[in-house]
């Protein structure tokens, strides 16, 4: 049962990004990037890259086959996220995003901890 609520919690760290797939509107209020922007449509395309890790995290909930493999993605992003915000210097306007993934990793340690035992 831990398993389940910590993929689920998972998941969630990713919905809200993975939602400005479709609804880009959300990209603006997230990221500070103006739909006229080129970067616009980068941030669109990261979205649906959130959307995959937000269906892995949701399938490894069910599926004890996949967790492994959302071990690595969910990683990949969290750990590369926090990562490059350091490295930028703390930018004020993504602490929350940082925050969020921070507290994510107490779940992903869980998660992937149980995942690789099995």
């Amino acid at each position: 049962m831990s398993q389940l609520i910590c993929w689920l919690l998972l998941g969630l760290v990713h919905l809200v990004p993975a939602l400005a797939l479709v609804r880009p509107t959300l990209i603006t209020q997230l990221y500070g990037v103006a739909p006229d922007s080129p970067l616009f449509l980068l941030m669109h395309h990261r979205a649906a890259l959130f959307f995959a890790v937000l269906v892995a995290c949701v399938w490894a909930a069910f599926d004890p086959g996949g967790r492994k493999l959302a071990t690595l993605l969910a990683a990949i992003s969290m750990l590369s996220f926090l990562f490059l915000y350091q490295s930028y210097g703390r930018p004020a306007q993504l602490t929350t995003i940082a925050l969020v993934d921070l507290i994510g990793l107490v779940p992903l340690a869980w998660a992937g901890w149980h995942a690789f035992q099995q």
